[in-house]
């Protein structure tokens, strides 16, 4: 897998630098520039839709086992930097994120089964955007290759979909526990009681329509906030574009990264798709390449902070984790240590010397006290 990785990797930088070699470096240069407070601007949008999907991930919680919405969204901003900065094939933040939100008193069951919702109501919501953006590009400039492009990979991406949802409810829950049952042995069997607990939390979230519609028409909200990043963007270049073209060219640009899952950023993908997308509504290269590299910086400012929000999320843990095994550790010992105190006590007591009598030197009380006993 890390081979493969690697492969991708290196195959989207090398279709990178051909792009932007292609295109000239000065003039992709000179289309950044021109972004000016556009580029700002950008990075502002990003960070509302991020915070935008945190309020999404916090709605499909019931009432009273909800965490607060503060943890949500920082824990989102975590989940961002990890899928977008890191080789996770753009899901392995989610999974950092539920076990993390385990460290703020949520159970591990309902952790992991909101992830998968929250995963959910995220692909759902990013077909039907996929689809609006399909059908906008058909009003404005009719059937084309990139039209039949993205129809025959939203063909693929349906079922895709609704595996992944049916693999969340009784059905998926019967298979996995076939599969686990046939192949674990031993200790492995405990693995049972875990993914019974969480099916009994997807099903108790899935069992609330209306928080699952909540989430739904709010990450639906949040790919429309994606777009200004486009609209602003292009405008602050000096090709401007109407929101609804901006729509297009965000929508089937989130389809193409989406797609190129396997590659660690997109790379290679993002510069392509913007730069076939932007030319349907006469935009040239250098600006569409210039576009995904205010893109990518929003990246990095959005994503680095969440990477070393993670690493002190981590590092507390951690230390909440080995002052929890200390107190436990003192508890276990002081029934233990308390009755060996008390009986060595005595003997390890410290008696002062007796003072001699007035009149007598100190010798002389104790061979008094011998013959006594003699």
């Amino acid at each position: 897998m890390k081979r493969l990785t690697t492969l991708a990797l290196i195959a989207g930088l090398c279709t990178v630098v051909g792009l932007f070699l292609s295109s000239g470096l000065e003039d992709v240069a000179a289309a950044v520039v021109s972004a000016g407070w556009g580029a700002l601007i950008v990075v502002a949008a990003r960070a509302l839709a991020v915070a935008w999907a945190g309020l999404g991930w916090f709605a499909i919680f019931p009432k009273f086992e909800r965490p607060s919405l503060a943890a949500c969204i920082n824990l989102r901003f975590v989940r961002e930097g990890i899928n977008t900065l890191l080789p996770v094939a753009t899901v392995g933040g989610d999974f950092v994120g539920a076990r993390l939100l385990t460290k703020r008193g949520v159970t591990g069951g309902l952790a992991g089964a909101s992830m998968f919702v929250d995963l959910m109501t995220q692909a759902l919501t990013q077909l039907i955007f996929t689809v609006a953006g399909l059908g906008v590009l058909i009003w404005l400039a009719g059937d084309g290759p990139v039209v039949r492009t993205v129809a025959g990979g939203l063909a693929v991406a349906t079922p895709a979909i609704a595996a992944f949802y049916l693999i969340q409810r009784r059905s998926g829950h019967r298979v996995i526990q076939a599969l686990i049952s046939r192949f674990a042995s031993g200790r492995e069997w405990r693995a049972l009681g875990a993914i019974d607990v969480l099916y009994d939390n997807l099903r108790k979230l899935y069992g609330a329509p209306a928080r699952i519609a909540s989430g739904i028409g709010i990450h639906l909200l949040g790919w429309v906030i994606g777009t200004l990043e486009v609209y602003v963007c292009l405008h602050f270049m000096g090709y401007p574009v109407s929101f609804a073209e901006a729509v297009v060219i965000e929508s089937l640009a989130q389809a193409v990264r989406g797609a190129a899952f396997a590659v660690p950023g997109a790379l290679g993908a993002q510069e392509g798709g913007l730069i076939a997308l932007c030319a349907i509504f006469g935009i040239p290269a250098e600006v569409a390449l210039a576009l995904s590299l205010v893109k990518r910086l929003a990246d990095l400012l959005i994503g680095v902070p969440g990477l070393v929000a993670w690493h002190l999320l981590e590092r507390n843990a951690a230390h909440a984790e080995t002052d929890e095994r200390g107190a436990e550790l003192g508890r276990r010992l002081t029934p233990v240590l308390q009755p060996a105190t008390a009986t060595l006590g005595p003997f390890y007591s410290y008696a002062p010397p007796r003072s001699a009598p007035p009149g007598l030197r100190p010798g002389e009380a104790e061979r008094g006290d011998l013959k006594k006993c003699a």
